[in-house]
């Protein structure tokens, strides 16, 4: 488990990093797309949907940063992954184009409110479960044949995926209702605590079970957590995880407004911690490492001034319109 840090490893650390951002990012937009049909069509509905809409669309920039780093600093995973996820991959950009566009016609075209609501719904939805059952197909293991995709079209269909697609509703819907939960006040924020709660048992005990069904799906990963001395570098993963539910469940049990939030994005961030236990350091399970996959060193030098210069920017725009927006979320936007 030691990481010897040079730029192949810089590099799957600010892939990850850019993962991340966008999984808590756009994830509580999608969460709240998946939400929608338990709010109440009116003003709650608007009220939630004015709560994400100064920064929906530049929440996905991250997923542009994502994928394109991925293409550029670890070219053969990237070439390996996307003919294994075709499918999931279409499907989840679908989905995005479909939140998007309803997102912006159910405030022009209001004699088909309900129309561009389902498509809102159903967007989020799909876009998120394409997400979780990508992430449950590379965790399954992909077949690689000289350095090629060799598996069928719908190797990805498994058990295992779609139990790590619904996990990942689950958690973007607690992302949402905790977002939520921090912008509205009143009837609107009390129904989303109610949410927050539903979908934080959802989203636990799917992680358990993702965690669980982890140590049978390959030998591997149940040696990397259930074994000396890796055990010692994952073990804390768990125990924070639990902890992290605990205080969770009081702060949203206790009237907690944006802690819940921070709480939710820390599970999300220990799930992260420990999907990188579990496979390190392969970029595509069970045979293709980091470095097997990277890109010539030259070319990763050149990608990392263009990353140092762009992604303070990111961070730095990204940053000051939360701070622009900040406070709770009116009948007719923030104020």
């Amino acid at each position: 488990m030691a990481v010897n840090f040079d730029l192949t490893v810089i590099w799957a650390f600010i892939i990850a990093f850019a993962i991340f951002a966008y999984v808590v990012m756009d994830g509580f937009d999608l969460g709240i797309g998946i939400l929608f049909p338990a709010f109440e069509v009116g003003p709650e509905r608007d009220r939630a949907m004015n709560s994400i809409a100064p920064v929906w669309d530049g929440n996905e920039t991250w997923l542009v940063l994502g994928g394109g780093g991925l293409f550029a600093a670890f070219p053969l995973a990237y070439a390996v992954v996307l003919p294994a996820t075709y499918p999931l991959i279409i499907a989840m950009l679908l989905g995005l184009v479909f939140r998007g566009v309803a997102f912006e016609f159910r405030w022009r075209d209001p004699a088909h409110r309900r129309l561009w609501d389902f498509a809102f719904t159903g967007g989020s939805l799909v876009a998120a479960m394409a997400q979780g059952m990508t992430l449950g197909a590379l965790l399954q293991g992909i077949e690689v044949v000289d350095r090629a995709y060799a598996g069928s079209w719908f190797d990805w269909l498994t058990p295992y995926t779609v139990l790590t697609g619904i996990g990942t509703v689950a958690g973007y819907a607690l992302l949402g209702a905790t977002w939520l939960v921090w912008k509205l006040d009143g009837e609107a924020q009390a129904h989303a605590r109610k949410l927050a709660l539903r979908a934080f048992w959802a989203t636990g005990g799917l992680m358990a079970l993702v965690s669980l069904y982890n140590l049978v799906l390959r030998p591997e990963y149940a040696a990397r957590w259930l074994t000396a001395p890796e055990l010692y570098y994952a073990a804390p993963v768990p125990l924070l995880t639990a902890a992290l539910a605990i205080a969770l469940y009081r702060s949203l049990t206790r009237g907690g407004e944006s802690r819940p939030f921070w709480l939710a994005l820390g599970l999300f961030l220990l799930g992260m911690a420990g999907l990188g236990v579990t496979i390190w350091p392969n970029v595509v399970p069970p045979s293709l490492t980091i470095w097997d996959a990277a890109a010539p060193e030259r070319s990763q030098i050149f990608m990392l001034v263009g990353v140092g210069i762009t992604m303070p920017l990111i961070l730095a725009y990204t940053g000051w319109a939360y701070w622009v927006f900040r406070g709770k979320t009116g009948h007719e936007g923030y104020h």
